[in-house]
């Protein structure tokens, strides 16, 4: 059964997200981020909320939102499934991802990304491409707006060893904004590199911001400790909900 449930939401999911970007595609000129915002993004994340609960039996509980500052700000955030890259989007106000550039290169997909004011980063660029992507960055964060950067760069199975890459930490120590951590367990339920999704309750725990100011050092021991203690909480938590259903995890070191 829950092949068949996995098997009709991504037929459901997928012809939702086509249909979006065919039907607002001749407006996509005219519109403004904000609109796009408001009126293209906020209900196809609506609708990707009801598809997962009501055909996967996957709920959605966020806490620590009361954690969020307002102004620039870098989030750090854990990366084990396809869920946070898209479900983080309706969390924050007007966030920009970093992401790979070959997204923005994608036909019709890549022109919404570009609308919405993504991060581009070049993974083929050595050097170059950090100090383009922490340019852009900076400009994005000069307007305000929430930039989100998964610091292990890929997704990751729930228990996996952490990797934390460099770049959040360069972002960090060249945005001078402070630093939101974010937890979850998301890989539980919707599993990277797998078709089956598992019911259950994807959960997310926002931290308290890291101020700006902190060494390079101080910063990545401190983020990854609050990032990685936090995840495993929650890793246990579902684990416990799908008791025999759990998959099985990774040794850790």
């Amino acid at each position: 059964m829950t092949a068949i449930r996995s098997l009709l939401f991504h037929i459901c999911f997928y012809t939702v997200t086509t249909l979006y970007l065919l039907v607002f595609l001749p407006f996509l000129p005219f519109f403004s981020r904000r609109n796009m915002w408001d009126i293209i993004v906020r209900s196809w994340l609506a609708a990707l909320k009801w598809l997962l609960r009501v055909i996967c039996g996957i709920h959605t509980q966020i806490s620590g939102q009361e954690n969020i500052p307002e102004g620039p700000l870098l989030i750090g955030a854990k990366h084990q499934s396809a869920w946070e890259t898209m479900a983080l989007l309706g969390v924050f106000r007007d966030p920009a991802f970093i992401l790979k550039q070959e997204l923005l290169k994608t036909p019709v997909f890549g022109w919404y990304l570009t609308k919405l004011g993504m991060i581009p980063v070049d993974r083929s660029a050595g050097p170059s491409a950090l100090r383009d992507m922490t340019r852009r960055a900076r400009e994005t964060a000069q307007e305000g707006r929430q930039i989100v950067i998964f610091p292990e760069g890929t997704r990751r199975a729930p228990g996996a060893p952490p990797d934390y890459k460099t770049g959040i930490s360069f972002l960090y120590t060249s945005l001078k904004v402070p630093c939101l951590p974010l937890a979850l367990n998301s890989g539980l339920f919707w599993p990277r590199r797998a078709f089956i999704l598992h019911p259950g309750t994807i959960r997310v725990e926002i931290l308290p911001a890291i101020p700006a100011g902190l060494s390079r050092t101080e910063f990545s021991t401190r983020l990854e400790n609050e990032i990685e203690t936090a995840s495993n909480l929650l890793l246990h938590e579902g684990l416990t909900e799908l008791g025999a259903r759990a998959p099985q995890m990774p040794n850790q070191p």
